[in-house]
């Protein structure tokens, strides 16, 4: 029995792995100056840590983190002396998404969406720390000021730390609306002993959706593409009827879907 569970461990923790690596490629924004929004990469490794506990989702974090050190090393160009190379290695790759596993201390919290959502809030902030240290560390004088560089640090990673995070929340909500992950394998969502309705699924489905545009939307115009700092002006840049738009039809077509679920119970 133990080794049908550690086999079962082992071959989801791969595949989230992989979902995970390929979710990074495909990047929602890339911002001006750096950084970039992806399809709630750290999603996958979330799970793994909330279904198995800290201890083994620092172990599926520190994997993926070292496959992203392997498909782009090009930070560790910027530098040749042992030491930067060392912390660059273990702050912005092995500490950044292993840490990600710290997040399976929700494990704990009944409500399931609550759990997987502040799972999400505590994996996108660890990983942000971990690029601050980096930032006023290792990058000062480089690409971050030497003057004020913790300060520095603090607002330019968050320029892509933050809507990174609020992307992981709204996808992290919608998936325990939609999956079970608690359960022995992987099954859709129940409330009682029932399943959830795919209305139920498609209204969160397309109200999540509306959130990621207006935060991909937003906050991709908030970054100074000549210094990386928050830059409020960059707001009149955003596609404001765009926004209006996509969200007025995405919402009322989870108003609609709610209607329907409403109806159909």
């Amino acid at each position: 029995m133990k080794n049908k569970n550690l086999a079962l461990k082992l071959t989801e923790s791969a595949m989230m792995i992989a979902l995970a690596t390929v979710l990074s490629f495909f990047k929602l924004a890339s911002l001006p100056y750096g950084g970039s929004i992806t399809i709630a990469s750290l999603l996958p490794i979330l799970i793994i840590a909330i279904r198995y506990g800290v201890p083994w989702g620092l172990f599926t974090g520190l994997v993926h983190g070292t496959l992203q050190l392997i498909i782009d090393p090009s930070p560790l160009s910027y530098f040749s002396d042992g030491l930067s190379l060392a912390a660059i290695i273990i702050l912005d790759y092995l500490l950044a998404f292993g840490l990600i596993g710290v997040a399976g201390f929700a494990r704990k919290i009944k409500n399931p969406s609550a759990a997987l959502v502040m799972g999400a809030i505590c994996a996108g902030s660890a990983r942000y720390i971990c690029h601050v240290v980096s930032g006023f560390t290792v990058w000062a004088g480089f690409s971050i000021p030497t003057a004020a560089a913790l300060g520095y640090s603090f607002v330019y990673n968050a320029t892509y730390m933050l809507p990174e995070t609020l992307v992981l929340v709204c996808a992290a909500y919608f998936v325990a609306t939609s999956v079970d992950f608690r359960s022995h394998r992987l099954a859709p969502a129940k409330r009682g002993e029932k399943k959830v309705s795919p209305w139920k699924i498609g209204s969160v489905g397309v109200f999540a959706a509306a959130l990621i545009f207006d935060i991909v939307s937003v906050f991709s115009k908030l970054q100074n593409g000549e210094t990386g700092e928050f830059d409020i002006t960059g707001i009149a840049s955003v596609n404001w009827l765009a926004v209006v738009i996509v969200s007025a039809v995405c919402f009322a077509a989870s108003a609609v879907l709610v209607a329907v679920e409403r109806k159909k119970a």
